[in-house]
């Protein structure tokens, strides 16, 4: 029996079970979950949080495990074919005159990617040849060895609807003033800088740039850097380091793992965005101290995302900032997906819950989606960034950010802010809200089990079975759709999906014709899951006072 959760919590500032006296009304209604704070206007959410992630269906998940079992099976008798020569061999393989050597390849680990991946690999790296806008062009090819190779038929399939780049604002375009102003400063500066920020590689548009970048955020001050995975990657160990401890949500990008395994930090993983695991592991941590030693622990770095990408889910931002101030912990807050996508100036996760950028000790976000450019920042106290400013090795080893794409990045946080003298940056804001509320709604009325929070751009819509992740991605391009599937290892292996990224560039028309596409392939490979489909509901005009407080 699935249920509907109504949690009311307690004082500001206090978020854990054990301290909390939380009331719980349990209705078998759906597998959604509603939670709404309120305390006379003083509590940790000003608004109702909901997020749906509604179970996997009995049947589906043993179908899907005898999926992989059968192709598990099938894999190894190719392996065996393979290696009697009785079929082609096309991985990559240790030269005859090698073979006592140590194994280059590590071929038994590449048994998924070469039994089931390849099956499917005509679902990803289509190359496109247009601006990655609502709509693309795309380079047709065809395969004639089972994926394998492709060969391009010189043909190009136009006006894909785009439903898979993190367009969030609309601002990946090729005309008007952004493109503009990027083009002019390529005719004064050129392409390259060919140096460091510390060098010779310093322009006054890099200074403008993060200048602006701290006023947008209202942190103090801001660095800025040439590629968003390193800003995590490269930056993590210069705040972290052997004897202090990080926390680290389980569904946190692999940029955010892979800095905190190179910091040589402690780390632990807590439960994805459970405040009851994460109070556990703080507390833990302030009782226990590290191992055998059993000192304090020199810092406490909490990393979390604002939206994950896989999920659509929203960090609980109010309880894991009541529970760092507890704690007397660090955060750390990856921005990259909800930066321009939340809040109603656009200002992310923490302007769409109302809170103080000051109360997040590290604010990190990346230029390659609402602002069409490419690049990462780091935001806090002056202090910290000018700590960063020499200890990062993304800083001190780095070539400095392309000019056209610092103007890029300049003009187009300008029109979200609104000094550009137009309102087009907010109305930008305020239709990827419209648009998310709407193609949302859309999809769990047609009966499809999608995750993550109401108000998230990111919308995973599940197929569970390994057959319908190609089969999906194909069907929707035969219509014209460009939509991204995701499979193991990027999911759990019962949990395959199909991820829509909503951007303000679509038009309700764009919608309208995706979703009935979505809706007629979705018939067709039976992939309408839920089992608590919603009544459809007449299209009415958007609520402008999203952001405002909902009284319950």
């Amino acid at each position: 029996m699935n249920y509907e959760f109504n949690i009311t919590s307690g004082p500001a500032g206090c978020c854990s079970t054990s301290s909390v006296p939380r009331y719980f009304i349990l209705r078998p209604k759906s597998s959604m979950a509603q939670h709404t704070s309120y305390n006379g206007g003083l509590g940790l959410y000003n608004r109702p949080f909901n997020e749906s992630f509604e179970e996997t269906p009995l049947l589906v998940a043993v179908l899907t495990y005898m999926g992989y079992g059968i192709l598990t099976i099938f894999g190894y008798l190719r392996d065996f074919l393979r290696d009697w020569k009785i079929e082609r061999c096309h991985i990559a393989r240790e030269r005859e005159e090698q073979r006592d050597f140590v194994p280059l390849y590590q071929d038994f680990e590449n048994f998924y990617t070469r039994n089931l991946y390849m099956r499917i690999r005509d679902s990803w790296n289509r190359p496109i040849c247009s601006v990655p806008g609502a709509k693309v062009d795309l380079v047709e090819r065809v395969s004639h060895d089972y994926n394998w190779t492709f060969d391009y038929t010189g043909r190009v399939v136009g006006g894909v609807i785009n439903m898979g780049s993190y367009n969030y604002l609309g601002f990946a375009e090729n005309t008007g003033y952004c493109a503009e102003a990027a083009a002019e400063v390529t005719m004064k500066y050129g392409v390259g800088v060919a140096s460091t920020r510390q060098e010779m590689g310093n322009l006054d548009r890099h200074e403008e740039m993060e200048a602006l970048v701290a006023k947008f955020l209202g942190v103090e001050s801001a660095i800025a850097f040439g590629m968003g995975f390193a800003t995590n990657s490269m930056n993590i160990p210069a705040l972290s380091g052997k004897g202090c401890l990080i926390l680290s949500d389980e569904l946190n990008h692999a940029s955010l793992v892979l800095g905190a395994r190179l910091s040589g930090s402690t780390i632990r993983v807590f439960k994805h965005n459970n405040m009851q695991s994460l109070e556990k592991m703080l507390r833990d941590a302030i009782v226990h101290g590290q191992p055998r030693t059993h000192r304090p622990w020199k810092k406490i770095l909490i990393l979390v995302e604002g939206i994950y990408s896989m999920e659509g889910s929203i960090v609980r931002l109010p309880e894991v900032i009541a529970l760092k101030k507890r704690f007397g912990a660090y955060l750390y807050l990856d921005e990259a997906h909800s930066i321009g996508a939340l809040g109603p100036a656009g200002r992310g996760v923490v302007d769409y819950f109302g809170l103080d950028p000051r109360d997040v000790d590290v604010m990190m976000g990346t230029f390659t989606k609402s602002f069409g450019a490419a690049g990462g920042y780091i935001g806090g106290r002056r202090e910290l960034i000018d700590y960063l400013r020499v200890h990062s090795h993304s800083a001190v080893y780095a070539t400095s950010m392309s000019p056209p794409v610092v103007e890029q990045i300049i003009t187009s946080m300008k029109c979200i802010m609104g000094e550009d003298g137009t309102t087009l940056g907010r109305e930008r804001v305020k239709r990827l809200a419209e648009n998310t509320v709407y193609f949302r709604r859309k999809m769990t009325e047609m009966g499809f089990i999608i995750y993550g929070n109401s108000d998230s751009p990111v919308v995973p819509m599940m197929l569970y079975l390994p057959a319908k992740i190609g089969a999906f991605g194909r069907e929707m391009l035969k219509r014209n759709i460009g939509v991204v599937v995701v499979g193991f290892p990027a999911t759990p292996i019962i949990e395959s999906r199909a991820r829509f990224c909503i951007s303000a560039a679509h038009t309700k028309d764009m919608l309208d014709t995706a979703l009935c596409v979505i809706s007629e392939v979705g018939d067709l490979l039976q992939v309408k899951y839920s089992r608590h489909r919603r009544l459809p509901s007449l299209d009415r005009a958007f609520d402008h006072s999203i952001y405002d407080e909902i009284q319950d």
